[in-house]
């Protein structure tokens, strides 16, 4: 019964072996997830589980596994975590509006406090589902809170991306995958401007051959060969590197990949960690342990010395309460504004700059970008070739 799912993994090019496969059926057989022989009563959460502890051998097949298994059962059933339960039903996809810019200029914004105050008496008051309305939670309408519709700035609930960049919470629980550093580069610009940030230093032991020294000995020991040896090259540059992951930088994953897999090559001493859309009080290192195994970013800047470069890479496109209010976050109530946090990082490591892989025509069109260049000091660079060897002749001064 299964089949067709088998295939759908080998297609997504998961070493899936038959072996492997008959063993996932055997446990469905003896019920270790829903009720034995029952193949439409399996719940779909407990499936996927098993089906990836039986299928898949290495946790960085995981990105791969999930989105088959999306694309396979795409609409079998919903699943969201919201802080505050809200009906599945109100959230349904009938119809999704889509207003020219002159209708959506007339839709008037709420500021921070009257959003959130406004949010919370409608889930006292709201009984049921409203599809296509201004002031409700629901689906195709106006109101700025809900999914499928049109608002300049909502908080968006139940919907399965971003569809306009303007929402400035999001209720959804999302998983992100950490970004490939074993991605094969298709060219090696990136490599080329990044070594224009090099310094080297010979360490080590002494077993490199110099050629030069080797001969001069020779020659003057009357020809016997006197081979002389001194320690390898290592470039002593040191690279902090934070990295937005999820949201609207799924645009650009291919670009972030090839930086981060050129940047590991080219450091002997990089460190880095992961955000999403603003630096807060914590960071990670792995994105499907993000909330049990946080690095406090306060502990970032005790452990690395000012010696190293700071680098962040993002779109910088969120909304601007996440970068100047406290509780501004997407994921969570940030007790102190991103803003804050970033202003830190910058003070304890004085060679800092931000790559923004969206084009620079059009940072002048988003607010959030503006406040983050005034926070970097203008040290904000695209991520094209131009720019990141402007980036990296500004960290090497």
């Amino acid at each position: 019964m299964l089949i067709d799912f088998f295939y759908t993994l080998r297609a997504a090019k998961l070493p899936v072996s038959v072996k492997e496969y008959l063993m996932l059926l055997d446990g469905l057989k003896h019920g270790v997830v829903g009720p034995a022989g029952d193949a439409d009563g399996y719940p779909i959460d407990q499936f996927y589980f098993l089906s990836r502890a039986t299928l898949v051998k290495d946790e960085k097949h995981y990105d791969k596994f999930d989105r088959a298994f999306a694309a396979y059962f795409k609409g079998v059933e919903l699943v969201a975590d919201f802080t505050r339960d809200v009906p599945l039903d109100w959230l349904r996809k009938n119809l999704e509006l889509q207003l020219s810019p002159e209708e959506l200029a007339k839709i008037e914004k709420m500021g921070w406090d009257e959003l959130m105050d406004t949010l919370k008496k409608r889930f006292e008051e709201q009984k049921e589902r409203h599809e296509g309305g201004s002031k409700w939670i629901g689906t195709g309408g106006t109101s700025p809170f809900g999914a499928y519709g049109q608002n300049p700035q909502g908080i968006r609930i139940g919907q399965e991306k971003g569809r306009n960049k303007s929402a400035v919470k999001v209720w959804d629980q999302r998983a992100y995958r950490d970004y490939d550093d074993d991605i094969e580069l298709g060219t090696r610009n990136i490599k080329v401007a990044l070594r224009r940030l090099r310094r080297f230093a010979r360490e080590g032991a002494a077993e490199e051959l110099d050629l030069p020294d080797t001969i001069r000995s020779t020659a003057a020991n009357a020809g016997y060969l006197d081979i002389k040896l001194v320690p390898e090259r290592h470039n002593r540059v040191k690279v902090l590197l934070l990295m937005d992951v999820g949201g609207t930088m799924d645009e650009h994953i291919a670009k972030a990949e090839e930086l981060f897999s050129a940047a590991k090559s080219e450091f002997k001493h990089l460190e880095f960690f992961y955000f999403h859309n603003c630096v807060y009080d914590f960071m990670w290192k792995n994105n499907r342990r993000r909330f049990s195994e946080k690095t406090p970013t306060w502990d970032i800047i005790r452990k690395f010395n000012k010696d190293y470069k700071l680098i962040f890479v993002g779109d910088a496109t969120m909304s601007p309460y996440e970068i100047l209010q406290p509780g501004g976050s997407v994921e969570y109530n940030n007790e102190e504004p991103g803003a804050e946090w970033i202003q830190r990082l910058t003070h304890a490591f004085p060679k800092f700059a931000w790559i923004n892989p969206e084009p620079a025509g059009v940072w002048q069109y988003r607010q959030s970008i503006g406040i983050i260049q005034q926070l970097m000091s203008q040290r904000m660079y695209p991520l094209t070739l131009t720019g990141l060897e402007g980036a990296m002749r500004m960290l090497s001064k």
